[in-house]
């Protein structure tokens, strides 16, 4: 077999790894345009796998990663998409199947390429997948469990608009008939219209849960209790239960499960309290939506917020950031990256500090920090990292870091 790779990410290197073990052989494609790729001859190739960070080209013998494994996989699939919290809904998902003692595993984008696991697979097995639009855009099959969180305008720098990008959304449930489950948010209307044109078994959350279960949830905000209780659901379904159900009979496994996840890193992930100040990492909060989050955890707290990076929408989302830390707790704003400074130009406030480092970001909000009550200092920037940092998790960690090295 004859492989092209379009892209070669951690994917394309796992899936590189899995079909060389097959006997396989490869071709690599990297930086390269649209119609460059589209005009090269493929005749001699088996299948041609891009990456999900490459857009569908409706190439002969195109696929991906994604649908190679819905075509192949041999037992049950969660998949899980949202704008933001998929990557926390699956992992209480799976925390909760692992205390109900299922054979379950965690994959997408996550970060695990599905067909690392593809092999370890079986029947009696459970997948839960992390879905992103990218990994959505061109499927064909859907999973028998869907999970559709709180949708609003991302990617739309690799999307042609809005709607292209909830359509590649849509296709978690597209493909579903009336033996499968759909849970989805019922608080929002993107969401809860395309939930209206799937055949599946429906459920809407959030609903009510037990007090004992709320409290086992240890992650801070309502995003959060909103993220279990959908996962509840989705275990619910899975087991081809109601939720009411699955409570009544595994409320002891659900809290254990609630329990044991203390969340992902760059989520809103707590580092660490100092001189009464805690420190909060939300690197991964890319766009307004996933900040205003950030800050409404904090309804009682006055909030430190630094914010900036690489604006992914060209600067259309300046006045959305900005409305989202303009509530009254948000004591202070440190500005830094690209989007920063731009927000220094278009607004005049007097709680900004416009900053040229990451390093001198932190050392001003902890000063700042340090002379209210009841402070949190959360770093939630509302943009890509690309501008001053490796990645995501590069800024995170170089976060992390510099907070665990205060004093």
């Amino acid at each position: 077999m004859k492989i092209a790779l379009l892209g070669y990410g951690k994917e394309g290197q796992a899936t590189e790894k899995y079909f060389k073990a097959k006997g396989a052989t490869f071709d690599i494609f990297e930086n390269f345009t649209r119609d460059e790729i589209q005009q090269k001859d493929y005749s001699s190739y088996d299948i041609i796998f891009r990456s999900p960070s490459v857009p569908p080209l409706g190439l002969e013998k195109e696929s991906s990663v994604t649908k190679y494994f819905f075509d192949h996989c041999p037992c049950p699939i969660i998949g899980v998409t949202a704008t933001k919290g998929k990557g926390t809904t699956c992992s209480f998902i799976k925390s909760i199947l692992d205390s109900i003692s299922e054979d379950a595993y965690l994959v997408g984008n996550i970060g695990v390429p599905a067909i690392e696991v593809l092999d370890n697979l079986k029947p009696n097995s459970v997948v839960v997948y992390e879905m992103s639009s990218f990994q959505l855009w061109d499927l064909q099959k859907s999973p028998f469990v869907a999970v559709i969180g709180q949708l609003e305008p991302d990617h739309l720098n690799v999307h042609k608009d809005y709607a292209d990008y909830l359509g590649a959304k849509a296709n978690i449930t597209k493909y579903q008939s009336s033996s499968d489950y759909l849970v989805y948010y019922s608080k929002n209307p993107e969401t809860t219209k395309i939930a209206n044109t799937s055949s599946a078994q429906k459920i809407a959350y959030p609903f009510n849960i037990p007090t004992d279960i709320r409290n086992a949830i240890k992650l801070p905000g309502k995003h959060n209790e909103e993220n279990a209780i959908a996962a509840i659901a989705a275990v619910a379904s899975y087991k081809n239960i109601s939720p009411d159900e699955f409570i009544a009979q595994y409320k002891t496994e659900i809290i254990a499960g609630l329990s044991n996840f203390k969340g992902l890193p760059h989520r809103l992930e707590f580092v660490r309290e100092l001189n009464n100040v805690r420190y909060y990492d939300d690197n991964f909060s890319t766009n307004p939506s996933s900040t205003r989050v950030a800050v409404n955890a904090f309804p009682d707290n006055d909030i430190v917020i630094i914010v900036g990076g690489r604006d992914k929408t060209n600067d259309e989302d300046l006045p959305e950031i900005y409305e989202t830390i303009s509530t009254p707790n948000v004591k202070k704003i440190i500005l830094m990256g690209e989007s920063g400074h731009e927000l220094a130009k278009l607004y005049k406030d007097e709680r900004f500090i416009l900053t040229e480092s990451l390093a001198e970001a932190i050392n001003k909000a902890q000063k700042s920090a340090e002379n209210l009550k009841n402070a949190v200092v959360i770093m939630s920037p509302s943009a890509a990292s690309f501008d001053m940092f490796e990645n995501v998790y590069d800024r995170g960690d170089q976060f992390r870091n510099l907070i665990l090295s205060l004093s």
